[in-house]
């Protein structure tokens, strides 16, 4: 009798003793593990952008901590968002309750990117796009869980924008994306121009993926407009210049200016085609010693440089699990909190989280070398001038946030 008593009981408690050690060992953590999301496109207009680049950068981040925190698992999952808001949300809604993903990243394209945000924040949980523009993610749909973190599409249109006007581009023409995206770029476009005395002639929408832009090279060419600019990205940006560059638009007399551009895309399209277009950006590996070592990093795992995306997800990843450390946990809560006292420094900028979950930082007006300046693959780009933060973002009063009224 007294036999049979013991052993059950001796097996019960073997059974048991990993998982009780380990939920003693670290009560802060849920699940006792630090899952973060990295929903990024995969297969669509953007993967070059962002995609494996995302993953890899996000890798790169969690292998500087050793995979561990106070020694609590760091698990990184991943999945293709298709430029679908519907599917982000269910899949940002799965990681969320049957994973427990703990911070979400990348995101990319507007739309979804706020589908996203509103999901995790109605649940507790962080998301840090670094991959969409719209200012409605610190502004009008802000939350206290969302963090807008690489750039937004007044940071990229302030540097841009400014300067072709200085040049002398004082009339446009605008080829936009077909989403919200496009327009809010447009838009935040439009704004610096007509600030500076410049004048919008009109615009038309192509939609996202579209490979065939002679109708609408046909319409910017006939506008007259000293300035056609593209509101667009990824595939989208590549297919206008290859195929503006084929009509003869610059030879023409007319500039293009690519309001988002990204380093990935000259590397695409080649010197003898990019010279000379300026672009604004938040970041470029050659840039600083931080910023070289941050680009060798990526590029022993990717074979390519990091574009503003890539090394955003990066620091996105960096900053959070930073926070994470500092406080003991991965309650959301005290996460947040933390991330709005950090001092940013890293490889991929320098700044500060702002109530709104803006991340402020300078941004960079650069332009493409040509053929003769560059001395190496990825020796692409020069930096014309630093965009100080307080003009490449805007002020709070004007973010429009509820957080901070």
């Amino acid at each position: 009798m007294k036999i049979r008593s013991i052993v059950p009981a001796v097996i019960t408690a073997g059974l048991a003793l990993p998982l009780a050690a380990g939920a003693q060992d670290n009560p802060k953590f849920s699940k006792n593990e630090i899952v973060i999301g990295v929903l990024t496109d995969m297969s669509g207009p953007y993967a070059s952008l962002t995609g494996e680049g995302d993953v890899a950068a996000a890798q790169l981040a969690i292998d500087e901590f050793g995979g561990k925190i106070n020694g609590v698992p760091i698990k990184l999952v991943s999945a293709d968002h298709q430029q679908k808001a519907d599917v982000s949300s269910a899949k940002a809604r799965e990681w969320i309750d049957k994973d427990g993903v703990d911070m979400i990243t990348a995101l990319g394209q507007s739309a979804l990117g706020l589908a996203v945000q509103a999901v995790a924040s109605d649940k507790k949980v962080i998301t840090m796009n670094t991959g969409a523009g719209s200012p409605d993610l610190t502004g009008s749909q802000c939350t206290k869980y969302g963090i807008h973190y690489s750039w937004n599409n007044h940071a990229v249109a302030v540097g841009t924008a400014s300067a072709v006007v200085e040049g002398g581009g004082k009339t446009w023409f605008f080829l936009a994306a077909d989403y919200t995206f496009g327009k809010s770029l447009q838009d935040q476009a439009t704004k610096v121009i007509e600030s500076m005395g410049g004048k919008v002639l009109g615009g038309v929408r192509a939609p996202l993926g579209t490979s065939d832009y002679s109708s609408f090279l046909l319409q910017a060419q006939g506008s007259k407009a000293q300035v056609i600019g593209l509101a667009n990205a990824g595939a989208d940006t590549l297919n206008s210049l290859k195929q503006a560059n084929e009509f003869g638009i610059v030879k023409g007399g007319q500039k293009v200016a690519a309001l988002l551009m990204f380093i990935t895309d000259v590397h695409s399209l080649g010197l003898p085609v990019a010279q000379g277009l300026q672009f604004t950006t938040a970041y470029y590996w050659d840039r600083t010693d931080a910023s070289r070592d941050l680009g060798k990093r990526f590029y022993e795992k990717r074979k390519s440089m990091p574009n503003m995306d890539q090394a955003g997800t990066y620091s996105a990843v960096r900053t959070y699990l930073k926070a994470v450390q500092a406080v003991g946990t991965d309650n959301s809560d005290a996460v947040r909190a933390q991330l709005g006292k950090m001092e940013i420094d890293d490889g991929f900028s320098k700044g500060r989280i702002r109530a709104d979950g803006l991340f402020q930082h300078d941004m960079y007006l650069v332009e493409a070398k040509k053929p003769s300046e560059s001395k190496s693959e990825w020796d692409l780009l020069k930096v014309n001038k630093t965009i100080p933060a307080n003009v490449a973002y805007q002020s709070l009063k004007d973010g429009g946030c509820k957080l901070v009224q």
